[in-house]
This record gives structure tokens, C-alpha cells and sequence, in this order.
């Protein structure tokens, strides 16, 4: 029996509620309301053993927390799986079951969305018989009309509409289950298409028109334009505030048990005004000119013909996916049923035009998916979080330096510590940031545990990473026959060591569906390089991972650039003295390269000289082979590699031959 309290110079019946589902965007706002009332005596909480601090944290918000208790339960177990104690706690005490807890995803597949609407349903209505609630409220939505035309009113249910997505259908199956229990009296809400708050912009996840925001801010971007669009129909949308008010108003209104409720706008809006609202708050152009209806329905029809055409539906979805559209969401866009509304004294609907530009605010700060990728406001690069590795010197160094000084923040990653230190008190000396991340790229443990401090300290993001630690030998094969060491050590810095730092660092940057990862190459690889078949190979096959994991990556938007940097003037070339003659790159003009990839994030970046080896090559290997063989004859291996280090026409390791010293020339930056 339902408790009486004297409130004021009045008895007042007190209420008890069950929810599942409470940190939903409904669910919370609804949750928030009932906590409000002075009718309400007590609410359980359906909550999954792994939310309970996440809704307890989220309870402490809300008014009267001290009405809530957590039940721990899940809906995807027989009777939610609460425990036998709980049970005997709630039977005969619990006026009101709403049901809240659902997938609300129309781009999910038959399986998950069984498994959460009708299944869930099923063990909710279980439960509601078992404790004997009053009344169970079951939120439905207005997707159960499928693709049924004109009129659908609240009392209408199965008219033999075609239910065109596993959402529709498992929404639709739900619904049936309640309906047709006899057991606890029901009443079912059915919801148009719920946005975020009106007056806040709160918004749980992206859904319904929340798609297109990507491709209204590239709009936005572009020269305005005249838009021309057909008349693809009129759609339903509601803020999510105007649902919880309405809801808990029908909840607690006695006499409504056996009838359905649609929770929709009065007035259908179209496709049109709804783009013209969001395009205005975005910023972009709206539609100049509407296509009749006779001119858009057979357009409509043909492009719903022309999936079936071989490379068409390819193309569209390869599209789709850059925009982050989900092509599922074509297929309910709008709705061809109008929907009749069920009016709540009180509670009115707000119209679109007077909140959507909150909704895009909102969306940009916080649920854009692409927001990541864009830049501050002083450079593409200020702001943005990079790991540098092999920062201690050269390259790396000089690399980090410059991403300090255009505003990124370098996360430098080398083994010695002490010089790393250095160089961050340098860069905040200047001015800029920089945090340090002793790690030894061969040691998987060591990758893990600068990654996890790396993602602790910078929740925010971990950007852009660039992979310059690496180790060069130089040696020809006659003298590594009992070497294969050389091939192991140079593998496991350069190739394995920078695909172990990728993979720690990709699932991050695909969550964020940003990150642009730079492995610094070489220049060999464009050509044949004798005497570096250990190096030039571990190379190689980073640039070849790198080609296959761009392709698989692409929708996620991270990107990779190849830097095939020419010969540089580093301790790493300091053993071979014969450089000592050869033109080669300070670590500065290196860096330069290095950045222009992190700024551009083009495929690849190198030399004029590197370019025209490659061609040559795949147009003339044969001669290429015949030039690479003379370098390998004139330029001979260092004492240092165990060659005698004396030159075939020269005159030692410092001085060239004329043979020599012109094909230096004539390959400027290649490394011999």
C-alpha cells in the first residue's frame, strides 16, 4: 500500500519507483525530476556492479540523494540478476517499474539490440510480476511505426508497417512484450527523435541529426554557395528536457494505465527547417531552393535504386565514413507517419529554432568526433601533444625544440634521462613545455609503462608521434656473414621498437578519431644502398607497415607521413670518418622535414634526389644496380665495420677518387 505523509495542511500519498536505466540522457533527467517531488518516498536504481561509482558520484548531484538506493542488477540477466535479499526488500513496495534501460543506437545490429530492448524487456516485466509492482512504465518510441504512412496515433500498434532497422524492430518487439503481458498493469511512452537539453545543450552521444554536425562544419568552411536539395519529408524532434517533464507528469497521473503516449512535436518538421536551424547555428550555408515533391520523389526513388548499381554503395559509404555518417542512418532520416501527440498539461515543446544553436554548441565542445583534429588558435601545431623519440639528440633533439617553439608540447622518449631533463629545463626555459619519458624502445615493458604515464598525465590526448630513435649500420654482407646480430639489433630498435610504441599509442588516437604518426626513414629506401641491407631493410619494412596500417586507420582519421630523410651530420654517423667529405644535413634542416610532416601531414616527405633514385629505379633497375655497384666499389667500409678503410681509387677514407666525388654529387644526401 502506498504510504501517506502529512505535508503541510495535507495528506499527501508518497510514491515508491524502480528505474532502470537512470544514467541514460532520459533516465538522469527524469531521475532528477521524481527526486524533486515532495510525493516521492523512495527510488531504486537498477545499477550494473561496474557503474555503481559512476552513478553514485552522479546521485550526489541530484536533489534528496538520500531518497535513492542502488540495487545492483543488469537487464541483461533473468529478473535484472538482483539478489534474492534486494528481492524480498522490493516485493510489495515498489508502486512504479519505469523502464528506461535500452539501446538507443540505430546503427546497432540485430544481435546487441535483441539482447538490450527485447531480452531487457522481458526481464524487466519478469521482475515486475515478481515484486507485484503497481505499474510498469515501459519508454518506447515512435521508431514502432516503421514505415507505415500518414496518421499513427498513440492506441495504434502493429498496422503491418515494414520495420526497416534492427532498432525499429527490437523497439517494436519490446513494446509487443508489454502490451501483451497480463500480469502488471502497463502504460508505454513512445518518444520522437530526443536531442539534448534546451537550454543547456546536454547531450549524451551522437545520434539522430547529431550525424550531420561533421559535414555542417566543413560546410561551414567553404564559400556560400546556392543550395539546392529535394524535399525528402518532415521528421519529429524533441529536446530531451521536454521528455523527462512530460514523463514525469504521466507517470505520476493516476487513471492512464492500458494507453500509450507519444511524447513528438505537435507539428511535423521538415527535413528543411531542421537543416536550416542546424545550418545557421553552424555557420553554414542554408537551403536556397527546395525541389518540389514531384520532382524530388522520383530523384529520392533512383537513389535508393541506384544502390544496387556495382561501386556506387562503395563510393557512398567511403564517403559516409569520412563524415562519420553511418549509412544506416539514411534509411531513417524521416519519418513518413505523422505522428498525433498526446498532450501534457504543463509541458510544451520548445521549437527548434530557439535552441539549436545550443545543441551545436554543445556538439562542438564536447561531442564532435572530430574535434581533436582541430588546431589552436596560433598553428597547427599549438597545443598539440607529441611524442619524440630518440629526443636526446640529433634529430630528435632539434625536433622537439621546434615543436616547443611553434606551441606543441614534446613528450620526449629516449633512454638516458639525464640529457632528456636538460633538454626539457631548456624548452621551459624558452618559454614552452615539455615532459620526460625514460623509455627503451626494445623493452616491451618499458613501452607500456611510459604510454600508460604518457595517456595518465595528458588526458586530454596524446596527438601526433614521431618515430626517430634508430640505430644505422653500416656494413657490407661479406662482412656480416657471422653478424646476424647487425639484423637483429637494427629490427628491434627501428622497426619493432617503433611498431610496439604505434600499436601502445593507436587504440588511444582511433578512440579520439584523430592522431598522425611520422617514422623518420631514409632517404635508402628510395634507392639501393650498399653496405646498409640491416638498416635500409628494418626501414623498409616500417614504411611498409606504415602504407598498411594508413589503409586500415583511414576512417579513424589517423594518418602516417614517411620522412626519407638524406644523410644527416649525427654521432650516428660519426664512426664512418668518409662522411666527413660527403654533403649532409644539419640536425636543424633535418627537423625542418620533421615538422613540415607533423604541420602538412602529407604522405611523404624527402629530397629531389631521393625522387629521382626512386623513379630511376622502377624505370631502369638494371642501370641503378650498375651505378649502386660502382658506389659500392669506390666507397669502402669503415675500420670501424672491419673493412680495411682504404678506398678502391682513392686515397683513404677522407680523401675521394674524381669518380668517387662526382657520384656524391650526383646523388647529394644519398648515404654510401
Amino acid at each position: 500500500m502506498p504510504l501517506k505523509r502529512r505535508i503541510g495542511g495535507t495528506i499527501t500519498v508518497m510514491a515508491t519507483y524502480l528505474v532502470t536505466g537512470a544514467t541514460g540522457l532520459i533516465g538522469r533527467h527524469f531521475v532528477q525530476r521524481l527526486l524533486a517531488r515532495t510525493d516521492l518516498e523512495r527510488i531504486w536504481l537498477v545499477v550494473r556492479a561496474g557503474s555503481q561509482d559512476k552513478l553514485a558520484r552522479l546521485v550526489r548531484t541530484w536533489p534528496a540523494p538520500q531518497r535513492v538506493t542502488m540495487v545492483v542488477g543488469d537487464i541483461a540477466e533473468a529478473g535484472l540478476g538482483i539478489s534474492e535479499r534486494d528481492l524480498s526488500t522490493l516485493r510489495g513496495r515498489v508502486d512504479h517499474i519505469v523502464h528506461l534501460a535500452a539501446l538507443y543506437d540505430v546503427t546497432a545490429d540485430d544481435e546487441e539490440s535483441v539482447a538490450a530492448n527485447v531480452d531487457g524487456t522481458r526481464h524487466v516485466i519478469e521482475l515486475a510480476e515478481d515484486i507485484e509492482a503497481g505499474c510498469l512504465h515501459h519508454v518506447s518510441s515512435v521508431a514502432v511505426a516503421g514505415d507505415h504512412e500518414g496518421v499513427f496515433t498513440p492506441d495504434m500498434f502493429d498496422v503491418g508497417q515494414r520495420l526497416v532497422t534492427a532498432y525499429h524492430r527490437t523497439k517494436f518487439e519490446s513494446e509487443r512484450l508489454v502490451r501483451e503481458q497480463e500480469t502488471v498493469p502497463w502504460r508505454v511512452y513512445r518518444p520522437a527523435i530526443v536531442v539534448g537539453h534546451s537550454v543547456t545543450g546536454e547531450m549524451d552521444k551522437v545520434d539522430g541529426p547529431y550525424y550531420f554536425f561533421p559535414a555542417l562544419s566543413r560546410l561551414a568552411a567553404l564559400p556560400h554557395v546556392p543550395v539546392v536539395a529535394p524535399d525528402i519529408g518532415d521528421t519529429n524532434i524533441v529536446p530531451v528536457d521536454y521528455v523527462a517533464d512530460a514523463l514525469t507528469r504521466l507517470v505520476n497521473s493516476p487513471g492512464l494505465d492500458g494507453r500509450t503516449f507519444h511524447l513528438v512535436n505537435p507539428k511535423p518538421q521538415s527535413a528543411r527547417s531542421v537543416y536550416d536551424a542546424f545550418a545557421r547555428a553552424a555557420g553554414a550555408p542554408g537551403i536556397t531552393w527546395e525541389l518540389d515533391s514531384r520532382v524530388s520523389r522520383p530523384l529520392v526513388s533512383l537513389a535508393k535504386l541506384s544502390e544496387y548499381v556495382p561501386g556506387f554503395t562503395l563510393a557512398r559509404d567511403a564517403v559516409l565514413d569520412r563524415l562519420g555518417i553511418p549509412p544506416v542512418v539514411l534509411s531513417a532520416l524521416t519519418f513518413p507517419a505523422q505522428f498525433t501527440p498526446s498532450p501534457v498539461d504543463g509541458v510544451a515543446v520548445p521549437e527548434l529554432e530557439s535552441y539549436a544553436d545550443v545543441l551545436w554548441r554543445y556538439w562542438r565542445e564536447h561531442l564532435d568526433p572530430f574535434r581533436a583534429r582541430r588546431g589552436g588558435r596560433h598553428g597547427s601545431l599549438d597545443g598539440r601533444r607529441v611524442v619524440i623519440t630518440g629526443a636526446s639528440s640529433g634529430i630528435g633533439r632539434a625536433t622537439a625544440t621546434k615543436v616547443a617553439a611553434a606551441g606543441g608540447i614534446p613528450l620526449l622518449v629516449a633512454r638516458r634521462a639525464a640529457e632528456l631533463e636538460e633538454l626539457r629545463s631548456e624548452i621551459q626555459a624558452s618559454g614552452g613545455h615539455a615532459y620526460v619519458y625514460p623509455c627503451d624502445l626494445t623493452d616491451a615493458e618499458s613501452v607500456d609503462k611510459a604510454v600508460t604515464a604518457m595517456l595518465e598525465e595528458h588526458p586530454d590526448g596524446i596527438d601526433m608521434l614521431v618515430n626517430n630513435a634508430g640505430r644505422s649500420i653500416r656494413r657490407s654482407i661479406r662482412l656480416s656473414y657471422d653478424r646476424f646480430h647487425d639484423y637483429e639489433r637494427a629490427m628491434a630498435i627501428n622497426y619493432f621498437g617503433a611498431v610496439r610504441l604505434i600499436l601502445a599509442l593507436l587504440p588511444h588516437m582511433a578512440a579520439r578519431r584523430f592522431g598522425h604518426i611520422v617514422n623518420v626513414s631514409s632517404i635508402g629506401v628510395q634507392g639501393i644502398a650498399p653496405r646498409f641491407s640491416a638498416y635500409v631493410a628494418s626501414k623498409a619494412a616500417l614504411d611498409y607497415f606504415s602504407r598498411i596500417a594508413a589503409t586500415e586507420t583511414h576512417g579513424a582519421g589517423v594518418t602516417f607521413t614517411t620522412v626519407h630523410m638524406p644523410l644527416v651530420r649525427t654521432p650516428m654517423i660519426r664512426p664512418t670518418k668518409l662522411y666527413d667529405a660527403f654533403p649532409a644535413k644539419s640536425p636543424d634542416q633535418a627537423a625542418d622535414m620533421v615538422i613540415e610532416a607533423l604541420r602538412d601531414r602529407p604522405k611523404q616527405v624527402g629530397t629531389p634526389t631521393g625522387l629521382i633514385i626512386q623513379v630511376a629505379y622502377a624505370l631502369a633497375p638494371g642501370l641503378v644496380d650498375a651505378v649502386a655497384y660502382q658506389g659500392y666499389r669506390v666507397f669502402p667500409d669503415s675500420t670501424a665495420a672491419g673493412g680495411g678503410g682504404k678506398a678502391k681509387l682513392g686515397k683513404g677514407e677522407r680523401q675521394l677518387s674524381a669518380a668517387a666525388a662526382a657520384l656524391m654529387r650526383l646523388t647529394r644526401g644519398f648515404h654510401w
